[in-house]
């Protein structure tokens, strides 16, 4: 009996196995592939996401493995730079290969003691009052107390679970691979600026170590779960380039759509959807695998405060009610990129419109903050502009030294940010820190921090900050 079964060990299922094994809960990820994926897709961690592996003590070694890039030219590939300071302390791009995120956060849940069993695909489930049983391919069931689907974009559980998935089919495809190239590199870029005045989906730049990232229109909609082969981007290279540019020794070969969806719901019963089994979008502007992961951030305190048996009543509902917004406004915004990405007159009118609008700052960094995830705030009703956003990573005390806030959330539990030194979250100690520092960053006089960097209050008065504990926190404990 395990208290979360996870379907999919990706990103976001590995994130959220972590942040169950920081509070104990017993996990499983199941993950039907029987080896990690193999090709070197390299994707960006966009702000947001860099504060949480930092406020999980994993920057570091993210760090070690992929390549700092300016926080700018997001949207629609509009080439601006970035604004100036912006509200983060990791205001920048971290290019990282896909399967070294995925190995740095699996090993991560590891450590923390959840179990990963790859080749077990999930074919069936029902729920009952008491927990999940989950049916495998080969016929073992399994049992839980809930079910975390996490298996991507044609996810078996929420099609179990008989969730609706609206939205819009593909229109387009799209080839993407990196690969060597056998003409110089000035032939390549200027064909490319050439191609890129009626084409501007199409892409062949240097990558690093002799390797090209070629992305290309595809000829018609395919079958995504049959990859391309080096000839179908030497045809299509030909047919749009009118060269195929000499390509060679791929490293990895895809094809992505446009298909814009969102699951009706992230919640029925004893189950729950995460990242892209609850939602999918064009990957342009980067934001897949970072809304994703940041979907876990959410779900996995609560989940385990559910498991643990302290959770507010409705803490769980939550989930869906702070995340299904964000994932709403994501698919709004990557259909605005892509119709800025058409060559028809009127998107390169509106295109030609927006790119001079972003030299106002205001409008740049809406559209940066929106990309990276920063500017999110969830309801938590009245008062100030900063409840319900989350808190950069300012200097605070540790003793007689100074050090980081985000240091402070390694282990996934709320935070009492306290500048007046009076008050005290004592009931709450087995599952709230807290931290006097009169001399914080901070131009307010305390906040409580969620486990996910979110404030849940600002304020001074001890009364209202119990209330404010009680609702996020539980009861205190007797």
């Amino acid at each position: 009996m395990f208290d979360v079964i996870i379907a999919g060990c990706g990103p976001t299922g590995a994130t959220l196995a972590a942040e169950l094994r920081l509070h104990d809960v017993r996990v499983l990820v199941l993950e039907k592939e029987t080896e990690p994926v193999s090709f070197v897709r390299v994707v960006g961690l966009h702000v947001r996401s860099i504060e949480l592996m930092a406020m999980r003590g994993l920057l570091d070694r993210m760090l070690e493995r992929g390549r700092r890039r300016p926080a700018g030219g997001f949207f629609a590939a509009i080439d601006k730079p970035a604004p100036k300071d912006l509200d983060s302390a990791h205001a920048y791009l971290l290019g990282i290969p896909q399967p070294v995120v995925v190995h740095l956060l699996e090993d991560h849940a590891v450590r923390l003691g959840a179990e990963v069993r790859r080749g077990a695909a999930v074919t069936g489930l029902r729920q009952d009052d008491d927990g999940v049983t989950v049916e495998l391919a080969d016929g073992e069931q399994l049992r839980s107390r809930h079910l975390v689907g996490c298996d991507g974009g044609r996810s078996t559980v929420r099609k179990l679970l008989g969730v609706g998935f609206p939205g819009e089919p593909s229109r387009t495809d799209t080839l993407m691979g990196e690969m060597e190239v056998g003409v110089p590199q000035a032939e390549v870029a200027a064909k490319v600026a050439e191609v890129q005045r009626t084409c501007r989906t199409f892409s062949l730049r240097p990558f690093g170590a002799g390797v090209h990232r070629v992305v290309v229109p595809a000829a018609a909609v395919g079958e995504r779960a049959e990859p391309p082969t080096l000839e179908d981007f030497r045809e299509r290279l030909r047919a749009v380039a009118g060269t195929d540019f000499g390509v060679h020794s791929p490293r990895w070969l895809s094809r992505f759509g446009d298909a814009t969806r969102l699951a009706e719901r992230y919640r029925v019963g004893r189950v729950l959807l995460a990242g892209d089994a609850a939602h999918i979008h064009p990957p342009t502007g980067g934001q897949g695998l970072n809304l994703g992961v940041q979907d876990a951030f959410n779900l996995g305190w609560k989940l385990a405060a559910q498991i643990r048996g302290w959770a507010p009543e409705s803490l769980l509902d939550t989930y869906q009610a702070e995340r299904r917004p964000v994932a709403e406004d994501v698919l709004d915004n990557t259909r605005a990129q892509t119709e800025l990405l058409s060559t028809e007159p009127g998107p390169r009118a509106v295109r030609r419109l927006l790119t001079e609008l972003m030299d106002l700052d205001e409008v740049n960094r809406r559209l940066i903050e929106k990309i990276t995830a920063i500017d999110v705030r969830y309801d938590f009703g009245d008062g100030p502009d900063l409840l319900g956003r989350r808190l950069r990573d300012i200097d605070v005390a540790r003793g007689p030294e100074r050090g980081r806030l985000y240091d402070l959330l390694h282990r996934g539990r709320g935070l009492l940010l306290d500048r007046t030194g009076r008050l005290t979250a004592g009931g709450w100690s087995d599952r709230v820190d807290h931290l006097a520092d009169p001399t914080a960053a901070l131009d307010v006089p305390c906040v409580l921090l969620r486990p996910d960097g979110h404030v849940a209050w600002v304020g001074d008065d001890q009364r209202d900050l119990d209330d404010r504990l009680s609702r996020w926190f539980g009861r205190p404990a007797r």
